[in-house]
């Protein structure tokens, strides 16, 4: 990939496009704060892994929008399944006049999920699946309480908030939404109750929650099965399995929102299948429709029958044009994309397990898939190491034009999510980038 701005390619991108000035002096004026420490550059198109400014400046995305663009930016397929749906509708509520996009879709969910998830409800985001989920499993248990995890993100609405186990995102809002307890995370890197090696009995943490922060109204138990904003958080094996035979316990269900890990970016389908556990209900976004805004909620026939007429609507909620994008995107990744983020996973792990070693900056790499985190330190203790993670991502952007994520709770995790159609050359040039800038940081 070249990092210089072709001639002709400036020429043809900024013919009628504004400049990366003015789209820049346009958000500062006019488009509310949306990210501190984000000094982005504006993009004109992008394709596949590459992302390109109004100046024809090309860059390799290795974040794919926040693990969105899985079948890789602007995918033919998907877009022409969209401009082919733009001419025929563009809009009808699909709860008053049924459109065949959203069926067709809805089948094919129910065929690619784990178990016996079968009916799904279509919103816009992610925050929208999750609460829908929680009020779905509130209609169906009749009970109220909601546990979910320290450090999990699960949205910045209100009510998904409320789930979200970290302050940081909650200063100023609230309150949020009521009888919401949290629960330690699968975090081994930084956990004080067990080692390195930590099992399954990490999840009996739930347990006591449950016994000392809930009065015994349980609804349901909300986890990622990888922790992406947490730090790209794997959980040990069996972990997952005992958090749902809790809930099922106290009488709630498993939510697990598979939002950020969904749609082949851990190398499978979906990340609850690689821990071999079924959702009570299922959350979904993020790469169901490789950009488009769609989000959605799968459930069991049983628990899904439990919603009557009118108790949860959208407005754009399957929008066809939206469905008809997703239905493309699900061929496109069935075809090969998700078996290539199971091969390229595969190199990446034990690459990154290299710096591990060879750098003292690098406490500990892990993930599934084409979800992986590398967590800087400053020193031996495990100091969180938040302005080294920012200046390597920096130095990513600025030197090599290799733009990755930077999350985690103490924000000092780099987050390698990239398109799920990037290749070894791609990925190499991606790890280089990240050495160079832990050399430099160093």
């Amino acid at each position: 990939m070249s990092n210089q701005p072709d001639p002709a390619t400036t020429a043809e991108s900024t013919a009628g496009s504004p400049s990366s000035e003015t789209v820049k002096s346009q958000y500062d004026d006019y488009v509310m704060p949306i990210a501190k420490g984000y000094d982005s550059f504006a993009v004109e198109r992008a394709s596949d892994t590459t992302m390109t400014t109004p100046e024809g400046e090309e860059y390799l995305d290795v974040f794919a929008g926040i693990s969105v663009t899985n079948a890789g930016h602007n995918d033919p397929a998907v877009v022409d399944a969209a401009k082919d749906q733009l001419d025929r509708l563009v809009h009808t509520c699909s709860y008053v006049h049924r459109n065949a996009p959203v069926g067709e879709l809805a089948e094919r969910i129910a065929e690619i999920t784990p178990g016996d998830l079968q009916k799904t409800f279509f919103c816009n985001s992610g925050t929208e699946a999750v609460e829908g989920a929680v009020k779905l499993a509130r209609k169906h248990t009749g009970n109220k309480e909601v546990v979910a995890l320290e450090m999990a993100f699960h949205g910045r609405t209100l009510g998904s908030l409320a789930l979200t186990g970290n302050s940081a995102y909650k200063r100023g809002m609230e309150p949020t939404i009521n009888d919401v307890a949290h629960a330690p995370p699968p975090y081994a890197y930084r956990c004080d109750r067990c080692d390195e090696t930590c099992s399954s009995d990490c999840a009996n943490g739930l347990e006591h929650v449950i016994g000392t922060h809930t009065s015994g109204d349980l609804a349901a138990v909300v986890v990622e099965p990888v922790m992406g904003e947490g730090g790209i958080i794997v959980p040990p094996e069996g972990w997952l399995q005992r958090v749902k035979e809790i809930a099922h316990d106290h009488g709630g269900l498993l939510i697990i929102d598979e939002v950020q890990t969904g749609y082949g970016r851990t190398g499978t389908m979906f990340a609850s299948e690689q821990f071999d556990v079924v959702p009570d209900i299922m959350p979904q976004a993020k790469g169901i429709a490789d950009g488009l805004p769609l989000g959605a909620f799968t459930a069991p026939a049983a628990v899904a029958d439990s919603f009557e007429a009118g108790d949860h609507l959208s407005t754009f909620g399957g929008n066809p044009v939206c469905c008809a994008a997703a239905l493309a995107n699900i061929d496109q990744l069935e075809d090969g994309i998700v078996e290539n983020a199971n091969r390229q996973g595969s190199w990446l792990g034990p690459r990154l397990a290299e710096l591990e070693e060879q750098y003292d900056s690098v406490g500990e790499t892990r993930g599934l898939g084409l979800m992986y985190g590398v967590e800087l330190v400053a020193d031996a203790d495990r100091t969180p190491a938040k302005e080294a993670a920012t200046a390597v991502r920096e130095h990513m952007r600025d030197e090599h034009n290799v733009l990755i994520g930077v999350g985690g709770y103490h924000k000092n995790v780099l987050r390698f999510q990239p398109p799920l159609t990037i290749d070894r050359s791609e990925l190499e040039c991606a790890v280089n980038a990240l050495e160079s800038g832990l050399q430099a940081a160093e």
